[in-house]
């Protein structure tokens, strides 16, 4: 019982953090109408979300384990009801660049933690990699329920244009939810592997991760994937928008298709994974990638939207593209856990901080 509370805090907290994080897509699409900036402008949320997490995780990893994951997960999801709340308080662009850059920094707590803890929750590699999965599966299950969530509050009424900023008070209660599951989860500060010597040499031990070739082509590999999914679901509701040319609810809640097709990938290799190997799996779905991208761009240079009124009446191409998150969805839980699964326990923090 006590393995699955803590289980659930760890998907819960992933879960809204899902939300907040894969709603950039549907926020710049939204900060285009609502407040009347150019797609560079809007763009630069991008850099405020994925900027914060990358200096914070970089510089703060190898430092959680010496407060404890508990406790960072807690930190991390206040900082997230904060930005949450900020909002609509505020309702003007730098409120959401400050969003961003909070849920970001908050997120690399929460990364950081969730992915260590999973070490502590598991004894092997199967186990490890199969849990991953899940983890990463009810990620993107929050990615879908973040896009029809925002999708409710959107108008084309010009007189309601800020409307939509609304959703920020009822995310928040969903994140209040997380915290209380996490405050009662046994996660113990004397579960936590003790750090040892001083932060600046922890520092520098993660540091001396990078030094095998193993490490950094893991490292090129996760940035490559993070690069291609994000281009993809960053950028997936404003090409709906412009390129097929479908009304702004519409490409919103077609988008939600590529975290349907990442969430059931996931899910279901966290089942594939325990009869087939991680290699084989791997190499496949990379193929298989290439191949619906390579379909489904030609179909969208004659594709016409404008006539959708719901999902189902939207292009062939809105529906092929999202179909590689089914594909990509394997990828990165299964060579995160692959590396930290060959790593001691202790390094899981840093390693994450790399990641």
């Amino acid at each position: 019982m006590s393995r699955n509370l803590v289980i659930l805090s760890l998907a819960s907290t992933y879960f809204v953090f899902a939300i907040m994080l894969n709603s950039v897509g549907t926020v710049i699409l939204q900060s285009i109408e609502s407040f009347a900036v150019t797609k560079t402008e809007a763009s630069v949320l991008e850099g405020f979300k994925d900027l914060s997490i990358a200096i914070v995780s970089f510089f703060i990893a190898s430092m959680i384990p010496r407060i404890g994951y508990k406790i960072a997960m807690l930190v991390s999801l206040t900082l997230l009801l904060i930005a949450c709340l900020s909002v609509p308080i505020f309702a003007e662009f730098w409120a959401i660049k400050l969003m961003f850059a909070l849920v970001g920094t908050a997120f690399a707590l929460a990364k950081v933690s969730v992915y260590a803890v999973i070490g502590q929750v598991t004894d092997s590699e199967q186990s490890h990699s199969s849990l991953m999965n899940t983890i990463e599966g009810i990620f993107m299950l929050g990615v879908l329920s973040g896009y029809w969530v925002f999708a409710a509050f959107i108008t084309d009424n010009p007189d309601n244009i800020l409307d939509w900023l609304n959703v920020y008070y009822g995310l928040a209660g969903i994140i209040v939810v997380a915290w209380l599951i996490l405050l009662i989860s046994p996660i113990k500060n004397d579960d936590v592997p003790k750090a040892k010597g001083q932060v600046m040499t922890d520092f520098l031990d993660m540091l001396k991760l990078t030094y095998q070739p193993l490490v950094i082509v893991f490292v090129i590999s996760i940035f490559l994937y993070v690069l291609i999914e994000q281009g993809i679901g960053t950028w997936l509701p404003t090409f709906n928008r412009e390129v097929l040319g479908m009304p702004v609810s519409i490409s919103v809640q077609v988008t939600s298709l590529f975290a349907v097709a990442i969430a059931v990938g996931r899910l279901a290799a966290g089942q594939v994974l325990k009869f087939v190997n991680w290699y084989v799996l791997l190499n496949t779905c990379l193929v298989v990638m290439g191949a619906i991208i390579l379909i489904s761009l030609p179909l969208a240079q004659d594709a016409d939207g404008s006539a959708a009124a719901s999902v189902f009446q939207a292009p062939l191409a809105a529906y092929l593209l999202p179909l590689v998150g089914l594909m990509m969805a394997p990828i990165y839980p299964v060579i995160n856990s692959i590396m930290l699964s060959s790593l001691p326990q202790h390094k899981h923090a840093p390693m994450t901080g790399l990641i």
